[in-house]
């Protein structure tokens, strides 16, 4: 059988079927229009070995002597007694095109009673995507432990990146050599995870933004997961990710099968920016992708509409929700140029704080006694559309769901706690509520159909306020069956309410993940609004997600989760790079200041086209005290590491932003990367300039650099290599740049 050979925007994948199972051969660079004979690649065989070749399979197998982590794992229960067809003997038997850049393998083991389906699409940006479907031919139950997603990854990747953090300091980088054994993350929340890492990655030493060969996976997965690089003896190293099943969590019956989540995979040659260049082109060309309007010009695919500048209530009122107060704030915030009113928790009955409520989805009489219609008509009526805040698949004890259906709660007894089954710890005063249970599944569904049916919403903030611990249905564990049933309540509701947008905010960034993602139209990075702590998440949630679906917004000058103060123009920059918006009571916000922000509104609303469709670039900054990062106009199809020069039109945006103090005195000549070496630039200051309110606070210099006030216009070569000098930034402190072709 001829190797399968998938090409795509210089990546390319080569799978060999020599050995009986499918092999991949080479995941990587473009490998050109032909092949030679693979036979070449025959490995020697060394001592106190298998008498023969080891494959690295599409699905590594003890049956082929792979000594590492295999890629299924489970067992047959026959007459009750498990254990049996413990381990598989896969080999294709047939292999299927599925459409352009798309095939199907099929591999089987006819003994053990187990057929394997691989599905590859390698789509046009080079993103690969994977996912196993396993059969049970047998005849008796089939219990499922793991199913595996993995591709080698070349000998020079040395190093490991994965990402970290916490609640409110989500996706954070780490690095670690690649040695001998299995790195390994798990995720046990029921969910994505505050810790999760969004990117896995692989690559040759001391890789960067810019620079270095770097593999790199994400799992779309919105529960219990691990991510893993596997090395073993002989040298090679497998890196992917699989679905962590509970005990018993999926018996296959004859005939039953299980599907993965999608393994997605990318590789660059020219840094960590060449990985986000392939997950930016998939979104983007996804027919439901929210894309800026002017995003016909870019050659994508998708019609959307340009991100309207938010206002979201919570950090404005919290839970005192008064309508007279919050017209007052609808009215201060169209005055600014808001283009979306989001009113967050605190509407539904029995919500005057977050001990009760949850569950009851009905807007509280005692507070809106002629319902939600006349704050939406006040929002509407100012020209812009009204969001809702919603928390679907979390209940309070105290609520009137509850104290009707206590057996509608998870938990690990299969008796209803009301009748002395134990419940997992609170968490924020939340439990689960069962979405396996097709009644409980019905009554959210009509629940918040019903608020979207009877009023004019055009947004809902959807969160999901706690982990999924001790997750069960009916006794056994279920965190994969109440993924799956989340999962169907966003397609009917999308499928129902097409015109309304969803925003996955999970305690902020607990569930960023692809999965949820082709379920949602944008995702909140955070609940830290803190400008300086948002440099870092941002900048590491972007590495996969682009700006248009990463929520950004400014919040008070004084931050709500960290009590760091920041001057207007660091906390609009930082937002600015994502879908902008407001959560602080912009009432408060009078004279220079409002004039400021009304600014950079305008600045937003300008440029929101080139942020939402550019080349996202960070330059590899020696200083680390500083970060250069921007969006450059999109590449020309015939160039990929280039933009296109139009003469007149701006073509990128960057930002200098300081940390902290830097050891030396000043930062000297930094490279601005990513545009035409061969056109002409001009690069200004946006903001802040000398008129400014926060002018006095940004330098620490007697003397400005000389293009500073007056501008610079040079090469885009002169100003990759040799860059210009950058003015000394005070610490948490940033520069907006506009470079415009000359």
């Amino acid at each position: 059988m001829d190797p399968l050979y998938l090409r795509s925007a210089s990546t390319s994948l080569v799978i060999s079927f020599d050995s009986g199972e499918a092999e991949v051969i080479h995941w990587g660079a473009d490998l050109g229009p032909s092949l030679p004979d693979l036979a070449i690649l025959g490995a020697p065989v060394t001592h106190s070995a298998v008498d023969g070749a080891v494959p690295a399979g599409l699905l590594p197998q003890a049956s082929s002597s792979w000594r590492g982590r295999p890629g299924l794992r489970g067992h047959r229960i026959a007459d009750g007694v498990p254990g049996y067809d413990f381990s598989v003997r896969l080999r294709v038997a047939e292999v299927v095109p599925d459409g352009a850049g798309a095939v199907v393998i099929i591999q089987a083991d006819a003994d053990a009673g187990i057929r394997v389906s691989s599905l590859l699409t390698l789509h046009d940006g080079g993103l690969l995507e994977l996912r196993h479907t396993v059969t049970n031919t047998g005849t008796s139950p089939y219990q499922l432990d793991e199913l595996a997603t993995v591709l080698p990854v070349a000998q020079d990747a040395v190093e490991l990146l994965d990402l970290t953090g916490r609640w409110c300091r989500e996706r954070h980088p780490q690095h670690r050599a690649i040695q001998q054994g299995t790195w390994v993350r798990t995720g046990r929340h029921g969910r994505t995870g505050h810790d999760s890492s969004l990117l896995f990655a692989a690559g040759t030493a001391g890789f960067g933004n810019r620079h270095g060969k770097v593999w790199a996976t994400h799992l779309a997965w919105s529960g219990n997961h691990e991510q893993f690089a596997d090395t073993i003896g002989d040298g090679r190293t497998m890196i992917g990710g699989s679905e962590l099943l509970g005990p018993a969590e999926v018996i296959l019956a004859s005939g039953g099968s299980y599907t993965t989540p999608a393994l997605f995979a990318a590789y660059s040659d020219r840094g960590l920016d060449g990985i986000s260049e392939s997950f930016y082109a998939w979104f983007r060309n996804r027919p439901h992708h929210v894309l800026p309007s002017g995003a016909a010009q870019t050659g994508l695919s998708g019609a959307g509409k340009p991100r309207p500048v938010v206002l979201n209530t919570w950090e404005a009122v919290y839970f005192d929700h008064n309508l007279t107060t919050l017209i007052e704030l609808a009215d201060s915030a169209a005055e600014l140029g808001v283009e979306r009113f989001v009113l967050d928790d605190g509407w539904f009955r029995g919500r005057r704080d977050d001990h009760a409520g949850l569950g009851d989805w009905y807007v509280d009489e005692t507070l809106w006694p002629a319902g939600l219609t006349p704050l939406i008509d006040a929002v509407t009526s100012r020209g812009m559309e009204f969001g809702l805040w919603v928390e679907p698949e979390m209940v309070n004890l105290d609520s009137d769901v509850v104290r009707a259906h206590p057996e509608w709660i998870v938990g690990p007894s299969v008796q209803s706690y009301k009748d002395g089954g134990r419940l997992p710890l609170e968490w924020r005063h939340q439990h689960i509520i069962d979405l396996v249970n097709p009644d409980a599944w019905q009554y959210i569904y009509d629940r918040v159909d019903a608020l979207l049916r009877g009023n004019n919403i055009s947004y809902l903030k959807w969160d999901q306020n706690r982990d999924l611990l001790e997750h069960g249905h009916a006794g056994r564990a279920s965190v994969h069956e109440q993924t799956l049933a989340a999962y169907r309540l966003f397609d009917a509701l999308k499928a129902a309410h097409p015109g309304v947008e969803i925003e996955s905010c999970s305690s902020g960034g607990a569930r960023v993940d692809l999965g949820i993602l082709e379920r949602t139209d944008r995702i909140w990075a955070s609940d830290c609004n803190d400008a300086l702590e948002r440099q870092t998440i941002q900048r590491w949630t972007g590495l996969v997600v682009p700006p248009e679906l990463v929520g950004g917004h400014i919040g008070p000058t004084t931050s709500h989760t960290t009590a760091r103060t920041h001057d207007l123009s660091f906390r609009a920059i930082t937002a600015l790079f994502g879908h902008f918006g407001m959560e602080w009571d912009v009432r408060q916000v009078q004279g220079a200041e409002r004039e400021e922000l009304k600014r950079f509104i305008g600045i937003y609303k300008e440029h929101r086209g080139l942020i939402h469709s550019g080349r996202m670039v960070r330059a590899d900054v020696a200083d680390d005290s500083l970060m250069l990062h921007g969006v450059v106009v999109a590449a020309a199809a015939d160039d990929p590491d280039c933009a296109p020069a139009v003469p007149g039109l701006t073509a990128a945006l960057f930002a200098l932003v300081s940390t902290r103090t830097s050891p030396a005195e000043q930062p000297g000549r930094v490279a601005i990367p990513g545009l035409d070496a061969a056109a002409h630039y001009r690069v200004d200051v946006l903001f802040p300039g000398p008129g400014d309110a926060d002018y006095p606070h940004t330098f620490t210099q007697v003397q400005p650099p000389a293009w500073l006030e007056s501008g610079a216009t040079a090469s885009g070569r002169f100003l990759a290599e040799v860059g210009l000098p950058m003015p000394v930034l005070n610490p948490e402190h940033a520069l907006l740049l506009k470079i415009t072709t000359a």
